[in-house]
């Protein structure tokens, strides 16, 4: 018995050390997006291609998981949201670039890494959801609107420290300095109405009960709650504003993906971010979850445009990433959530 346990240790740790295997059929997601919200166009690209889709739903620990698994590792593509974790894999050295005219003819050079690590999908805006009883049009027009004193104790938003209020802050990095972003947070506080807490649909429902009178959110809230019950009271009481930075656009983020750095099957991942690049495919996911697609010539949903026509911020998205380590240390000085 003792020899056939040591002989089964050996062939398990032998298995773990040999690399993934390639199969001309299949390809390998690691996703963080929800399965209803990827898995129809995995469907449709194994049903045009014949190659199977395999995907691994991930809430978090993507990098340390791939980390762990090194080059036997089973990941072809990686599909994430929110800039910040698009570089945080690439700065983890855990992708390789893909050259592909498809891909650069699909995704504009600000929806892309410049060198060629990440490619974006989709888009959404960091928006402010403003009071249809007590906020007049005009005026909120930029976010350095939302320091302005006359918001006192009228404002709520989530953690300072969330990915997506990290994301904006770094956004104001990149066109402000950094004393001016500081300055900037300390009078976004002054004017907070409670402490930060909860999701972009929790800041809604609290102008909906009048806790506040604006909110910072992702559009694609928006179109969660118009599509349920209960939550449509909420969105009924609001009305969405495209704030830009003074002199240049509205702060958008993204859905993306990036080809794994020992991808298996690294020819079905390309075929496999080709398509998702696609008119069609954008189109398709954008809508799933109220979304706006990248491609030229693109549509997003009737209900997203229904919302109102903005000029997205034109600054690289690489940029903005760079600074959210900035930008946490700036939240924690001013503490942000306390």
């Amino acid at each position: 018995m003792k020899s056939l346990r040591k002989l089964t240790a050996a062939l398990t740790a032998a298995t773990a050390l040999t690399p993934a295997i390639a199969s001309a059929d299949e390809v390998n997601v690691y996703s963080f997006r929800q399965p209803e919200l990827i898995q129809p166009l995995m469907d449709a690209f194994q049903e045009d291609t014949g190659v199977t889709v395999n995907v691994a739903f991930l809430k978090q620990g993507v990098v340390e998981r791939l980390e762990a698994e090194g080059k036997r590792s089973p990941a072809d593509l990686i599909m994430t949201v929110d800039i910040s974790r698009l570089a945080g894999v690439v700065e983890a050295g855990l992708t390789q670039p893909v050259q592909s005219d498809v891909l650069e003819s699909n995704i504009p050079a600000a929806y892309r890494d410049p060198g060629d690590q990440w490619f974006g999908l989709t888009s959404r805006a960091r928006i402010v959801y403003a009071s249809k009883d007590r906020v007049a049009e005009g005026e909120v027009t930029t976010y350095e609107d939302l320091a302005d004193p006359k918001w006192n104790g009228r404002i709520c938003t989530r953690s300072g420290t969330h990915s997506y209020t990290l994301g904006l802050v770094s956004a104001h990095l990149t066109h402000h300095d950094t004393a001016s972003t500081k300055a900037w947070l300390e009078g976004v506080k002054a004017n907070l109405a409670r402490k930060p807490q909860g999701n972009d649909r929790a800041q809604v429902k609290a102008i909906w009960a009048g806790e506040c009178d604006l909110a910072i959110g992702n559009t694609y809230y928006m179109g969660k709650m118009l599509a349920d019950e209960e939550q449509k009271a909420w969105a009924d009481s609001v009305n969405v504003i495209f704030p830009a930075f003074e002199g240049s656009g509205t702060h958008v983020n993204l859905s993306g993906m990036a080809l794994a750095k020992h991808a298996p099957n690294k020819e079905n991942a390309i075929k496999l971010m080709e398509y998702l690049s696609s008119p069609k495919a954008q189109e398709i996911y954008a809508s799933q979850n109220f979304e706006y697609p990248i491609a030229p010539g693109t549509q997003a949903d009737d209900v997203v445009t229904s919302w109102g026509d903005f000029t997205a911020d034109g600054v690289n998205l690489m940029d903005v990433a760079g600074n959210r380590a900035e930008a946490l240390k700036l939240v924690q000085q001013v503490d942000f959530d306390g």
